[in-house]
C-alpha cells in the first residue's frame, strides 16, 4: 500500500449554528459539536483508508470556547497517524467572527477510527507520511497517546512503552 499524507485526508465542513442546535445559553450543544466532529473525522479516515470506517474511541475533546448561535463553524479533520488497522484523526474547530471574518480556534478533539471490510473485520490501512512541522508533531504524539491508552487498558506493560519512557529519561 502506498503511504499517504495528512493533506490527502483533510476534510473541511462549514456550517451555521441554528436555534434548534443550541442550549438555554444560546450556545451550540456539546453533543451537536461532537456529532459534527465525528462526521468530519469519519470522512477523513475513509479518505485515508478508502474503506468503511467506524469510530473506535473519542480520545480527547476540549471545549475551550462556547460557540454562539449564528456562528459560522468550520470543522477541520485530518489523519494524524495510521497504525495497522486504526487511524488517529485530529480535529480543529474554528468559529468565524460575523463582522470581521476573523477565525478563532474554539475547540479540538482526537478520535480513533478503525477501517473494516464489508464483513466488519478490521483491515490494514496505508501508512501516513507527515509533511509539515505540525503534522510531524501530531504524528509523534499519536504514538505516545496510543501507548498510554494501551498501558492504562493493561494491554501493554509500562516497561514496553518506549515512547512514554523517553519522555522521562534524563540525558
Amino acid at each position: 500500500m502506498k503511504p499517504k499524507t495528512p493533506s490527502e485526508s483533510r476534510t473541511i465542513m462549514t456550517d451555521m449554528v441554528l436555534p434548534s442546535e443550541t442550549n438555554p445559553l444560546n450556545n451550540l450543544f456539546g453533543g451537536e459539536l461532537l456529532a459534527r466532529m465525528d462526521r468530519a473525522a469519519s470522512i477523513s479516515a475513509r479518505r485515508h483508508s478508502r474503506r468503511i470506517t467506524v469510530t473506535a474511541s473519542v480520545n480527547h475533546v476540549a471545549f475551550n470556547r462556547a460557540v454562539p448561535l449564528g456562528s459560522v463553524v468550520t470543522v477541520e479533520a485530518a489523519v494524524s497517524r495510521a497504525f495497522k488497522t486504526s487511524m488517529e484523526v485530529f480535529i480543529d474547530v474554528w468559529i468565524e467572527d460575523r463582522y470581521t471574518g476573523e477565525r478563532t480556534k474554539a475547540n479540538e478533539a482526537i478520535y480513533t477510527f478503525v477501517a473494516v471490510d464489508d464483513t466488519g473485520k478490521p483491515t490494514e490501512v496505508p501508512e501516513l507520511q507527515p509533511e509539515t512541522a505540525l503534522e510531524k508533531e501530531r504524528f509523534d504524539a499519536a504514538l505516545r497517546r496510543k501507548q498510554l491508552s494501551l498501558v492504562l487498558a493493561k494491554k501493554m506493560k509500562p516497561s514496553d512503552a518506549t515512547e512514554l519512557k523517553a519522555l522521562f529519561k534524563e540525558d
